[in-house]
């Protein structure tokens, strides 16, 4: 038997048990997840910076290794990214509806666990404290696979958890990491219909679409982030200046950073050349349209297959448009449905950004940076969906979980 099916059956034999624990108990064992990592932060990061050490030798690009990178700053985030989840309210048991049928059957709408989640990711060791912690508060177990770039870190994370669990009410096989860093053990987790409930993937897009498509388990799909930040004819500049240099340069890395700038052409003629001067001055290299490198020469050509990338680094679109519909146009076309951002100060043109374009998180005179569960309220996220069905956005605790129906009778039948 493969280490998949193994540790995916583990985690299935656990459903019953976590069915019956009360919320005071999984958020007794949360905290001693929290206490846990932080106590163990010296292991942590020794065994992170075997990571980090073999990514550089393998010339990952820095960006890439500032995901992968831990630090007792981070450990300390991520501590209380669990502690937020405990503080927040447990979903599962509320009910969401009830009614009584003209035959006299009482109907009520419960929440209850999905059961056991699959969760396949990348390079974000932070990514599985957070997936971890999230599906055992809702009563679930999980069945991580990380990335290989983090392969050493994900080990001690889940060993130190683990222990911090065999401690607690939650049993620790409820929490399984697989190690085989082989594709073929995400093939195998896609078909483990049965065993898996549902499958998380969480990075980039190839990994997101070879899930999609080849899962025969059901998928909740996060999507790649091609955000786009649009400033319009009124955006006051030093707001526009900021939110868009937030966007793209406080964490380049990340799903929620801006890969594509589009500026009204009335606000690109009074302040492009400024604005591209202070994305050269952060160490952006931008990339133009034609009307965006008349105006700042010394921008690089855009092509359609750069709006269609997804960076995740010091790289930014710039591209000069006529009026909204022509940025709404653009977003239709290349945007991702992750978050997109309209800065102005006419109110009609904000309303039409924020109910025109179809994504997960729309802003208004706001950075995307902000589409994150911690940033929302949620404490941790298990990712940021972009597809329509279950969930969408960034998927906290209501997001893991299904309903049943519980029909109680005085002896019906049909009729």
């Amino acid at each position: 038997m493969s280490e998949v099916v193994t540790k995916a059956k583990a985690a299935r034999e656990t459903t019953a048990a976590l069915n019956k624990l009360t919320e005071d108990q999984k958020n007794e064992a949360l905290l001693l997840v929290a206490d846990a990592l932080l106590t163990s932060q010296d292991r942590l990061l020794a065994a992170n910076e075997e990571d980090i050490v073999r990514g550089r030798a393998q010339g990952t690009s820095e960006s890439l290794l500032d995901r992968l990178k831990l630090t007792p700053e981070r450990l300390r985030g991520i501590a209380q990214g669990v502690r937020e989840v405990v503080a927040l309210p447990d979903p599962v048991g509320e009910t969401l509806q009830t009614f009584e049928r003209p035959n006299g059957l009482s109907i009520e709408q419960r929440r209850v666990p999905l059961g056991v989640i699959g969760m396949i990711y990348e390079a974000r060791p932070n990514v599985t404290v957070d997936a971890a912690s999230l599906c055992l508060k809702t009563g679930n177990a999980v069945v991580l696979r990380g990335g290989s770039a983090a392969l050493s870190s994900n080990r001690v994370i889940v060993e130190v958890m683990r222990g911090a669990l065999s401690r607690s009410a939650i049993p620790a096989e409820a929490l399984q990491l697989i190690e085989d860093s082989d594709r073929k053990s995400v093939d195998e987790m896609l078909k483990l219909n049965g065993l898996l409930d549902v499958i998380i993937p969480r990075g980039g897009a190839s990994l997101i679409q070879n899930v999609v498509q080849n899962a025969t388990v059901p998928v909740i799909e996060t999507g790649a982030g091609i955000c786009h930040t649009f400033a319009d004819a009124s955006a006051d500049y030093a707001m526009a200046e900021a939110i868009a240099l937030n966007a793209k340069v406080q964490r380049p890395s990340v799903c929620n950073s801006m890969e594509t700038l589009l500026l009204h052409e009335a606000f690109a003629a009074d302040h492009l050349s400024a604005l591209a001067d202070k994305f050269r001055e952060a160490g952006v290299q931008l990339r133009g349209c034609g009307a965006s490198r008349q105006l700042a020469p010394w921008i690089g050509e855009a092509t359609d297959a750069d709006y269609a990338t997804e960076y995740n680094d010091y790289i930014l679109n710039v591209k000069v448009v006529k009026d909204v519909d022509e940025a709404l146009a653009h977003i239709r076309r290349f945007g991702t449905q992750h978050s997109e951002c309209i800065v102005t100060e006419d109110a009609k043109n904000a309303e039409r950004f924020l109910q025109e374009v179809d994504a997960a998180a729309v802003y208004h005179n706001a950075s995307t940076r902000f589409t994150d569960g911690f940033e929302f309220g949620f404490g941790a996220e298990i990712g940021i969906s972009t597809q329509k069905l279950h969930a969408r956005g960034p998927m906290g605790l209501p997001a893991l979980t299904s309903t049943k129906y519980r029909i109680v009778g005085t002896g019906q039948i049909r009729t």
